[in-house]
């Protein structure tokens, strides 16, 4: 499957690993793509497990569409169970990183029968995000938050001198080189960085729909020099889960988990997965 259809929106899909193997849904961030897991995703196939990995909406061009009101959280959450649906899997695990992290959040909270087991990188429960914003120096940390949700003028910083900014600020964060070009050149392609944003901009029209307790087997990996997720959030998160939790801390990582923890990332990821039980429904 190299593409789904959800409605009018078609994804690209990198569908790979042994067809029978236990199916893994991994969901990128920002600015990412389904490419921040090519390096992950082979360790996950040598232990038998499917990989499904969009690129989500906004990111696929056949999946663009315009204004933040269509990039609000169930619609991101939908295009998951579309994805399960197209590739005929009553469930599956699902891994998200960054924004992918949040989407996984919300489908394990919401639609919990369609998810054998939740592996959160980077990215708390929103629950615990939102209490930490409060008491700690998260809110220090997400001020860029803010400043994405303003229209046009981070389109134009970010891009500007061939996307010097945003080159800048992923290889600050540790990212290999050829990672970086490959995000900024998808980035600077006509309609993506506005599309990829429309995920902050839609953050204020989602308050109706809150992401409540998660009830799935639940992995959450976090690396302690990320300066973007504090320790508070990380913290508070287990309070938000009622099912088995675990929390894995990565000392010398930061915020690229996937790229930059390839191999400890597959191994947490492939055990958590191993302990769950027979497929639901």
């Amino acid at each position: 499957m190299d593409t789904f259809r959800h409605g009018d929106l078609v994804f690209d899909v990198r569908d790979s690993g042994p067809a029978d193997g236990e199916p893994v849904v991994l969901l990128h961030g920002f600015p990412q793509d389904a490419g921040a897991f090519d390096r992950l995703s082979p360790a996950l196939h040598q232990a038998g497990l499917r990989t499904l990995a969009p690129d989500q909406r906004g990111y696929s061009p056949g999946a663009r569409p315009t204004g933040r009101s269509a990039y609000r959280l169930r619609a991101v959450v939908d295009d998951v169970l579309a994805l399960l649906d197209a590739a005929g899997l009553p469930s599956a695990h699902v891994v998200g990183h960054d924004w992918g992290g949040i989407a996984a959040w919300a489908l394990a909270a919401w639609h919990p029968w369609r998810v054998r087991t939740l592996t959160a990188l980077s990215v708390p429960h929103p629950a615990a995000m939102t209490q930490a914003l409060g008491h700690s120096d998260q809110a220090v940390r997400s001020a860029y938050v803010g400043f994405f949700q303003l229209p046009a003028v981070p389109e134009a910083a970010l891009l500007a001198g061939q996307g010097a900014l945003l080159r800048r600020t992923l290889g600050q964060g540790g990212l290999p080189a050829d990672l970086v070009d490959r995000y900024v050149d998808r980035m600077r392609r006509p309609g993506a960085l506005t599309a990829a944003l429309n995920w902050y901009r839609a953050l204020p029209l989602s308050g109706g729909a809150p992401v409540g307790p998660v009830s799935v087997p639940t992995l959450h990996v976090w690396g302690a020099q990320d300066p973007y997720l504090g320790r508070a959030a990380t913290e508070a998160t287990a309070a938000f889960v009622t099912a088995a939790y675990a929390l894995e801390v990565l000392e010398e990582t930061g915020h690229w988990i996937p790229e930059l923890a390839t191999e400890r990332t597959a191994e947490l990821i492939t055990a958590h997965v191993r302990t769950a039980g027979p497929p639901r429904g």
